[in-house]
């Protein structure tokens, strides 16, 4: 993550100025003492273990790293601080090579222990600049202890702030990935809705229809048997379009009347229904007929459905004997009513009609038309038929 990146980048630049300021200060301290101490019997000693102390410190950051252990970096701090205890205690002059250990001490142990070896360095360079000035004097008591406290506060005020805030990045990589996995679900989920309302819509309406020819066909084999051969020309006819719909369905779901316009795939869909005691009129504005060749596919195909739906309804449950499917496009909506002389339902209370409830015929109409962010309206009532109205719009989030 970008901020992990930058995170990391600081905490590298701090650590690098830390190992410069430790060495800075090793370096002026060793110069002062031989500058002071010139051929003195403490001057191999120094030098010894200024070396030894550099190089104590460039294995440790050689060997700093994510994989060294928190023992190893844990024993290495402490021969560093122990090399420096001693070459305080040879020359007070060193003291303030300490100050950056605060940094390392704070890194690499437990806020507590971190304390106290703060502590304690500070008290080490209050002890060393006293001795060196040979008096009592209150900056060099108390000006250790306030650098030791601002430098403490101020790195685990940031320490704790880096917490905080990897923990809310943690939180809302988890709440991204959440709504990521919630989005698929919701996906599959209006996918299967809308694959389910495909089917009812073209293969479970064409096999109902080859099921009601058929056994009009057996009722009639007997006494009529030129009509009951119409009925299964007719069913074999349905049974071949229900082929043309499933190959279709299966490449790209797009309705096969369609190929033609909205208008003509109407116009298939009621000579498909007629017949039987029921007859089917189309009538398309003048308007519709130029415009509807200008409607988005999506909308053609969810107004073909919702006239297959309807259809299906008024054939099944209605009791009608006649319906029409009118289309008007509006400037700023097309409609399509569906209308039949049915014995109607009182919508309030459901029934049985040509927009009546039954398997996904009235909730899959519905949710086409609020997926287009149209309106469906219903108008009936007992043995007065009903209108089924539903407007999209032509421009809108749902298109």
């Amino acid at each position: 993550m970008s901020y992990e990146r930058d995170t990391e980048l600081d905490a590298r630049w701090l650590t690098a100025v830390m190992h410069a300021a430790f060495f800075l200060l090793l370096g002026v301290a060793l110069a002062r003492f031989l500058l002071r101490h010139p051929g003195g019997s403490r001057v191999p000693w120094i030098i010894a273990l200024s070396a030894v102390l550099a190089v104590l410190y460039v294995v440790g950051i050689a060997c700093d790293g994510p994989r060294r252990s928190t023992a190893r970096r844990r024993t290495w701090l402490g021969a560093v601080v122990a090399v420096v205890v001693v070459l305080v205690l040879l020359a007070p002059s060193f003291a303030w090579v300490g100050v950056p250990l605060f940094y390392t001490g704070l890194r690499t142990l437990p806020t507590r222990a971190a304390l106290v070896l703060v502590s304690l360095l500070t008290a080490l360079v209050i002890a060393s600049q006293v001795r060196l000035a040979g008096r009592w004097d209150p900056d060099l008591v108390l000006g250790p202890p306030a650098v030791a406290m601002l430098a403490t506060a101020v790195f685990l005020q940031m320490q704790r702030q880096t917490a905080r805030q990897r923990a809310l990045i943690d939180d809302l990589i988890r709440t991204r990935r959440e709504l990521a996995a919630s989005e698929r679900r919701e996906g599959t989920l209006a996918e299967r809705q809308r694959l389910s309302m495909e089917i009812h819509d073209t293969l479970a309406q064409g096999l109902s229809s080859q099921q009601m020819l058929l056994q009009a066909a057996d009722r009639v084999w007997q006494s009529d048997p030129g009509k009951a051969r119409a009925h299964v020309r007719t069913a074999a006819s349905v049974a071949d379009h229900n082929l043309t719909e499933a190959r279709r369905f299966v490449h790209d779901l797009a309705p096969a009347d369609l190929a033609h316009g909205l208008e003509e795939a109407l116009r298939k869909v009621a000579a498909r229904e007629s017949g039987a005691g029921l007859t089917v009129r189309v009538h398309v504005d003048a308007g519709a007929s130029v415009e509807g060749a200008r409607l988005p596919d999506r909308v053609q195909s969810a107004l073909l459905r919702i006239a297959q739906g309807a259809l299906a309804n008024v054939r099944e449950h209605s009791g009608a004997t006649s319906a029409a499917l009118t289309l008007t496009v509006l400037d700023d909506q097309v409609v399509l009513d569906v209308a039949d002389d049915g014995h109607g339902f009182e919508p309030s209370a459901g029934g049985s009609s040509g927009a009546g409830v039954r398997g996904h015929g009235l909730p899959a109409i519905r949710a086409r038309v609020r997926q287009l962010g149209g309106t469906l309206t219903i108008e009936s009532a007992p043995g007065e038929g009903t209108v089924l109205s539903a407007a999209v719009p032509l421009r809108g989030p749902g298109l």
